[in-house]
């Protein structure tokens, strides 16, 4: 047992603030030192009022003492370690004193110290009060420790404290908050103190709990709602993914006439934000404005959250940037939307900015920012943010934050580092799991991501949806046509699972790319849901690869009808006529473009050097060093040519001669980016590069000899997987 103090046998009694040898109370309350208390903003102030007390002997009063204490335990100019250093130099202290220590524990970073305190409180034969208990079930509260708090529950009965209002919900929000459900639905039962707060505490449980059925009937019970009610089953809704029904209750929450405060305008900008709510968002940014309550700081970051989920950027910038006193919340909101809405190099110009604001990053901050160093190849600072989370947050429990470092190192085309991540995650988590299998399959490397899948179950991990998007993927991109069949049919009828559409695209795409197109056909009519441009796209893909033209226009026609806006289609038709020799069906479907205003998306390729990411279009002039750069891509395409390189211009869009044909060819994104690196690296470094666009049969083959020309291992990400160029192979073996 943890509590086995003989204290615990005690009746109630009176207890008091003082003993008898302090200075009368009205003297010390008025004394002009303890009155500086009020307006002190800092540790350094509140040392030099210490200072003023001893010198006037106030120090040999528990009062005294006792406020100096509240001030450094509670305040947000305070200090805790120094609130500790007065209380161990005090003989006894009071019950006051004790109930402060425990309180500024309860607000601590380690809530699990208030307990402590209180077993030395119970050892030094201080009897707690009613002013004791509900800090400390907040701490039980707050770690989790229901074991402790089942204690302190027992303590609470034997004093007779139960029937007192506070800790009565104090008891109710600990078991809720740690999942024990039944045991707050006892207290609650078992007690006549049914007001609206311990209603609130209880629904809150239940809804953070995801019962949202049995949070609805407390909620419909309540006698009085008040606003903190609505906030908890509006908050529980927002907080279980359930969007629609939080907001619908804000709705009638303003019909009933109740009046929304700060906390149910975050919890209803939070559900806006989630679901794309923006006229809703925009009415509550209104409702702010209206109250005068711009520059409430927790409201901003919420507008913030709001509009750059909604996909409003200008607002939400303009907003953060009108913000004169940023914490890390509006940092963290304004780079999360940068990258939720793909705007990944303004996120880490943003975060760059964070870093010289000196303001200090945490477990937020590097989970926005590592999905813009995946998605830009940015390895360099995804290392530096790797040692900082090694450094800072070693005893960190988050799962999520390992998953996205091997997210990261994956899709920066540095496998061996995602592998070294997933072997020392402790524990793993399902996302981990599923990371590393679908960054192996990204890679190439089928064999090794279904094993991994055999380890994970062996170790009693069951797989999910997303897991066998990885496996299928993985059989996709090594063309294991059975084997995909094998998994694919494992996932329905072992684990039943209902396959989506990403599931239907692997498999679509792994039986097309075979040639398979009868089968391709029959997945698509079992489908329960329609192909998307994603399927139709690779079908069609397919199409230009065994050169079915009959079957291609078809696909093209389902493509146009469902995408209208999307060019991608027609350039893919265009080479499929192209291949086929059909200049004037390739002629047709260029003016087709041009009368619909659509262009062919442009070919990018980025390259990071020396933590900053290059970004190269075909054709590209604008970078500075630009004459050094097209200087080495001459260099390059001579020793091609010596190489006995012949570029392929089967893949060019429009019947132009070979010779302009060759040119449109070596100046391809993916040859700059190439080029830049060979220039500005050592020698034998690595060059990696992320590609916008699937790679082009003619700079895979140079790129096979450039790595062998310049003994260079080019890791290469394209829109659909990585090719390690090296020796003069590449890891796709050619089937991409």
């Amino acid at each position: 047992m943890l509590f086995s103090s003989p204290s615990l046998v005690l009746s109630p009694s009176s207890l008091h603030l003082l003993p008898s040898s302090d200075p009368p109370y009205k003297l010390l309350k008025n004394h002009p030192s303890l009155s500086l208390l009020s307006k002190c903003k800092s540790i350094e102030n509140l040392k030099q009022i210490h200072s003023q007390i001893i010198k006037t002997g106030l120090h040999n009063t528990q009062f005294a003492l006792s406020k100096l204490i509240e001030f450094c335990a509670i305040s947000p100019f305070g200090d805790l370690s120094y609130a500790l250093s007065i209380f161990e130099l005090i003989d006894d202290p009071n019950v006051f004193i004790w109930n402060t220590i425990i309180r500024g524990h309860s607000l601590s970073y380690s809530p699990i110290l208030a307990v402590t305190f209180y077993v030395r409180m119970l050892h030094a034969g201080v009897e707690p009060n009613s002013y004791t208990f509900p800090f400390l079930l907040k701490s039980c509260a707050l770690v989790p420790a229901t074991h402790e708090g089942r204690q302190i529950h027992t303590h609470v009965l034997k004093l007779g404290l139960d029937s007192d209002a506070f800790v009565h919900t104090s008891l109710i929000n600990m078991y809720a908050r740690n999942g024990e459900l039944s045991d707050a639905r006892l207290v609650f039962d078992k007690s006549s103190l049914r007001d609206a707060v311990s209603f609130t505490a209880l629904i809150t449980g239940y809804a953070s709990g995801g019962y949202l059925d049995d949070a609805q009937r407390l909620f419909d019970e309540i006698p009085v709602r008040d606003v903190v009610s609505w906030n908890a089953i509006i908050a529980g809704y927002a907080q279980s993914g359930k969007f629609g029904e939080a907001l619908a209750f804000f709705q009638e929450m303003l019909r009933e006439k109740a009046q929304p405060n700060e906390s149910t305008m975050v919890s209803v900008l939070s559900a806006c934000a989630q679901s794309g709510s923006l006229e809703l968002g925009k009415w509550v940014h209104s409702w702010i404005e209206d109250r005068g309550l711009g520059s409430n700081l927790r409201l901003v970051n919420a507008l913030i959250d709001m509009y750059s989920k909604c996909g409003d950027l200008e607002k939400a910038c303009g907003l953060f940037d009108g913000i004169c006193q940023r914490d890390r919340i509006s940092w963290n909101v304004m780079i999360g939307g940068y990258t939720h809405m793909s705007h990944y190099k303004e996120a880490l110009v943003l975060f760059r900015k964070m870093q010289q604001s000196n303001e200090e990053p945490n477990e937020v901050t590097f989970l926005s920012i590592l999905p813009a160093c995946a998605n830009l190849g940015a390895l360099d600072l995804g290392k530096w943010i790797h040692a900082y989370i090694d450094k800072n947050f070693s005893k960190s429990t988050n799962t999520s934050l390992p998953t996205s470092l091997i997210d990261m190192y994956a899709k920066c085309g540095n496998i061996k580092a995602a592998l070294q991540v997933f072997d020392s995650a402790k524990p793993r988590s399902l996302a981990s799991w599923n990371a590393m299998i679908s960054g192996l399959a990204m890679h190439g490397h089928a064999d090794m991501s279904l094993r991994l899948f055999s380890e994970m179950t062996e170790e009693g991990y069951e797989p999910d949806d997303i897991t066998f998007v990885g496996l299928l993927a993985a059989c996709s991109h090594a063309g294991l046509v059975e084997v995909g069949r094998q998994y694919f049919d494992t996932m329905i009828r072992k684990y039943k699972i209902s396959p989506k559409v990403h599931h239907y695209g692997c498999m679509i795409d792994l039986v097309s790319r075979a040639g398979l197109f009868d089968e391709a056909e029959a997945l698509m009519k079992n489908m329960e849901m329609k192909p998307d441009g994603a399927i139709w796209g690779s079908l069609l893909q397919a199409c230009r690869v065994h050169g079915n033209v009959e079957l291609g226009e078809f696909v093209a026609r389902q493509l146009f009808e469902l995408e209208p806006k999307n060019p991608g289609g027609y350039v893919l038709l265009s080479n499929i006529y192209a291949g086929a020799g059909r200049w004037d069906d390739v002629a047709r479907i260029r003016t087709r473009l041009n009368e619909k205003g659509m262009k062919k998306i442009p070919g990018g390729t980025s390259i990071e050097v020396d933590s900053v990411v290059h970004e190269f279009l075909v054709g590209d002039k604008s970078h500075p060093q630009s004459r050094e750069i097209y200087k080495m891509v001459e260099e390059i395409d001579e020793l091609l040519e010596f190489s006995g390189h012949v570029p392929n211009t089967s893949e060019v869009l429009y019947d132009i001669d070979e010779e302009w044909k060759e040119g449109a060819l070596s100046h391809h994104s993916e040859k700059l980016a190439i080029a830049y690196g060979l220039i500005s690296t050592n020698p034998g470094t690595t060059i990696r590069i992320v590609k916008n666009l699937r790679v082009c049969g003619n700079c895979h083959s140079a790129t096979k000899l450039i790595s062998k020309i310049f003994d260079r291992e080019i890791i290469a990400r394209d829109r659909n997987r990585f090719h390690h160029f090296k020796d003069g192979f590449c890891s796709c073996m050619d089937y991409w």
